[in-house]
């Protein structure tokens, strides 16, 4: 599918609603079989995030030979995409596929099971849901809004982003209209740029009309398919803003407390194999994407020069500090993630870190 059909079957977004209602959402069900809605924040079939999100609803429906169907609505088929999390809370949906940061508006702790500034990668994310206390502290949260979470995806480490000039001082930062959600878009404000939050489908637009000097995304892969080499050339690494960019399916906890124990592991580790199969995804094309976008296509590939990195390392520990100013819970959140990214993060220097450093150094791989 090429990129208009993406955009053109993209919805338009719409704000998050401020609070969550406690109605339950009631599938479906005929002849002792249950038809869920999944709705999510991707356009359709967009690669990787839309077909993954398809993935985990092929898995349920196959896994329970039809006993539970599921049924995907793309971005804006059912409810807008940044209104999916309402729609399952308050049950005019099933479930949803998306970016947990999108719910900052609910409690800004949701960004912790997305990504954050200097945040944990792909496989430290995973240590910490899984084992380091993570999930516990997610379902807490989560239940607050009727809604049982898990892990359903990850792109990595992202690219820092589209810019339509050189960036060669914190100078240059300042003014520019760009899109970036979560904190990272929090960190960039503070350092005097105009951030906005757009879903994927309505970024290309905003782009070609002007609305918008640069965005973020997600990676080569993903970049190449919106095509926004066609209106900007400069594209930088690394991105602070979401060093292991996790995705999460969201249940109406009404509906999902109802199922069996084995429907319940049976939705788990549907939602964990396609976090696996996704992150391994994005490895394998990443690579080719962004030679195309180089050798075919002109883009001009940069580093985010060190001071600016740094001064935006700096400001990204003061506002990813801040949750913990929030509540009881933000303040836990906060702290068991950062320990996990001491504790994880310690043996990804001299393990992941340094060998592919030396590899690097050796082979010029």
């Amino acid at each position: 599918m090429d990129r208009r059909s993406f955009l053109k079957k993209a919805g338009v977004g719409g704000a998050v609603a401020a609070t969550a209602a406690s109605t339950l959402a009631t599938p479906a069900i005929s002849q002792g079989k249950v038809e869920l809605k999944m709705v999510t924040t991707w356009p359709k079939n967009f690669p990787g995030l839309g077909t993954g999100a398809q993935r985990v609803a092929d898995r349920i429906t196959a896994m329970t030979e039809g006993r539970i169907t599921v049924k995907l609505f793309a971005a804006g088929e059912l409810v807008p995409p940044f209104e999916s999390f309402d729609a399952v809370s308050q049950g005019t949906a099933d479930m949803y596929h998306g970016a947990e940061y999108y719910w900052q508006g609910k409690h800004k702790a949701f960004n912790f099971f997305a990504s954050v500034p200097m945040g944990l990668t792909a496989p430290e994310i995973d240590a910490w849901v899984n084992h380091m206390g993570g999930q516990a502290l997610w379902e807490e949260l989560s239940a607050q809004f009727n809604v049982q979470p898990f892990q359903a995806g990850n792109t990595g480490v992202q690219m820092g982003g589209w810019f339509a000039k050189e960036i060669n001082s914190i100078e240059d930062l300042k003014g520019l209209k760009f899109r970036m959600p979560g904190l990272g878009g929090e960190v960039l404000r503070r350092l005097g740029v105009n951030v906005v939050a757009l879903p994927g489908g309505e970024i290309f637009p905003a782009l070609q009309s002007g609305a918008i000097d640069g965005t973020e995304w997600v990676g080569p892969w993903n970049d190449l398919a919106f095509g926004f080499y066609k209106v900007v050339k400069y594209y930088y690494w690394p991105g602070f803003h979401e060093p292991g960019s996790a995705l999460g399916v969201g249940i109406n906890k009404g509906v999902f407390d109802k199922f069996s124990d084995s429907d319940k592991e049976i939705i788990k580790n549907a939602c964990l194999a396609e976090n696996n199969y996704m992150y391994s995804e994005f490895v394998a094309n990443n690579g080719n994407a962004l030679d195309t976008l180089v050798n075919e296509h002109g883009v001009i590939l940069k580093e985010f020069p060190q001071p600016v990195f740094d001064a935006i390392g700096g400001v990204s520990e003061e506002v990813v500090a801040e949750v913990a100013e929030g509540d009881d819970l933000g303040k836990r959140v906060y702290e068991s993630y950062i320990k996990a990214r001491k504790n994880a993060g310690g043996w990804t220097k001299i393990s992941m870190q340094a060998y592919t450093i030396a590899r690097d150094r050796v082979l010029g791989v």
